[in-house]
């Protein structure tokens, strides 16, 4: 490999936002460790990319597993000695869709917690796991794929479980970038809009294509830019 060539990790990348910020980053000449918790799908998903000339590798990841983001540490580190981008992509929306069960009155304290598990421990880990590859190299752009329903400015009711969670991944992103300042690793949240996804559904008026924008622009920021922000169409939004 190609020791100047950056190395990217996607995290839920078989679907939706993930797939596409994979393909858009390969297409920037970037190495892509393409991952996902279900070894079937992922490697089909990658499968496609790489029938399109793409430079992917697929790697296991359930986010909620310790074991499995050490494993993957240590596949980068054995494989490409490096790492230069983290997109936390993975995500989950588990609260009921129907109006009254998915009131904060009926929230299931479980339901909650699934959604802390992968919507935030996960990448905390992630970061606590891969962050010191980034250290050694002294560069590196972490992406916390976040929403507006976590907009405290903005906040509504329904759908407790996402909301509470997403809140609490821009609180991590905030924490991050402050304990990395002076380093050349910038973490920020983005806000990639409501887009044709599995979670999104057919009648959001984004493509996956237009969701990601953001994401890849703040996935290769020039040193220098910014951190500790919160961005929707690469312009910061509020908290």
């Amino acid at each position: 490999m190609n020791a100047s060539k950056k190395v990217a990790a996607v995290t839920g990348a078989n679907r939706g936002l993930g797939f596409e910020t994979s393909r858009q980053l390969a297409r920037l000449g970037i190495q892509v460790v393409f991952t996902s918790r279900d070894p079937s799908k992922g490697k089909a998903a990658a499968g496609k990319l790489l029938e399109e000339g793409l430079q992917v590798v697929y790697h296991p990841l359930d986010v909620t597993s310790f074991e499995s983001i050490e494993q993957l540490a240590q596949f980068l580190r054995q494989e490409f000695g490096r790492l230069d981008i983290l997109v936390n992509s993975a995500g989950i929306l588990p609260d009921p869709i129907n109006s009254e069960a998915g009131s904060v009155f009926n929230a299931k304290v479980e339901t909650l917690r699934t959604a802390m598990e992968t919507n935030v421990c996960g990448p905390l880990l992630l970061c606590q796991a891969l962050i010191p590859l980034m250290k050694e190299g002294n560069y590196g752009r972490v992406v916390n794929v976040s929403s507006g329903m976590g907009q405290l400015s903005d906040m509504n009711g329904g759908y407790p479980a996402y909301r509470l969670s997403k809140t609490s991944l821009n609180a991590l992103t905030r924490i991050l970038a402050d304990e990395l300042k002076g380093t050349n690793i910038l973490v920020n949240s983005v806000c990639p809009g409501w887009v044709k996804t599995d979670m999104g559904g057919p009648n959001a008026p984004l493509t996956p294509e237009q969701g990601v924008e953001t994401i890849v622009w703040l996935a290769t920021l020039p040193d220098g830019g910014p951190t500790g922000g919160f961005f929707r169409d690469k312009k910061p939004i509020p908290w």
